[in-house]
């Protein structure tokens, strides 16, 4: 990992699932329980078709795709429901990643988080690990409206912590993530993930950085 990656670092931007916090796992879970109440089954190619895309835009895929008879705001409230207790309860921070976040309080480095994910979780994540005490701005996909590998979630949470792209360093798990955190002229570092272990070589290729847990940054 090449020393200068938090080199005039202003602010750090994660994604959530995945990056931030390890939650992967508990989707493919929810995928599987979802579908099979209707006799469907998951297909191979559904977390690569959805990558990227914000709650709202998942649930209207998933509605589309599967021809649902429930309205995408009802899909969203069945998917919140499910997965609420798993995010207060069963989801844990990546390794070393409150450490990370505490050290970059103590150098003044502005903090935010650019998700995918609905307002709801993101509020269950943030509440059960007391994240609100650490992050200046939060956003997902469904306030901006543009989901990722377009850089606009990443670009406004820059503008509400006061700090220009280049000045900012974005941690994300997956390639459309990379991909907007690079479009949008930021530094990326790339986080291993169980879920995404088949791509590595790609995201070490986008990225300019890799990790595999937050405890590498104490290397520097």
């Amino acid at each position: 990992m090449s020393k200068d990656m938090l080199k005039d670092v202003r602010a750090v931007i994660f994604d959530l699932d995945g990056t931030l916090i390890d939650s992967m796992w508990m989707w493919k879970k929810i995928d599987v329980e979802y579908l099979g109440q209707y006799g469907l089954t998951v297909p191979e190619d559904l977390q690569e078709a959805i990558e990227g895309f914000s709650f709202s835009e998942t649930a209207r895929y998933f509605k589309e795709r599967f021809q649902l008879p429930d309205e995408v705001e009802q899909i969203k409230e069945t998917w919140n429901k499910m997965a609420w207790e798993k995010y207060t309860r069963e989801v844990p921070l990546k390794e070393g990643a409150a450490e990370f976040l505490y050290w970059c309080l103590e150098q003044g480095i502005r903090l935010g988080i650019a998700t995918s994910n609905s307002r709801e979780l993101v509020s269950a994540v943030a509440d059960a690990h007391g994240l609100n005490d650490f992050f200046s701005c939060i956003l997902t996909g469904c306030d901006i409206g543009k989901s990722k590998p377009e850089p606009d979630i990443y670009l406004e949470v820059a503008k509400r912590l006061g700090v220009e792209p280049k000045h900012c360093l974005v941690f994300e798990d997956i390639l459309p993530g990379i991909q907007a955190g690079k479009s949008a002229g930021m530094k990326v570092c790339a986080v291993e993930d169980d879920y995404s272990m088949d791509i590595v070589e790609e995201k070490k290729k986008l990225a300019d950085y890799y990790i595999k847990d937050y405890r590498q940054v104490w290397d520097l």
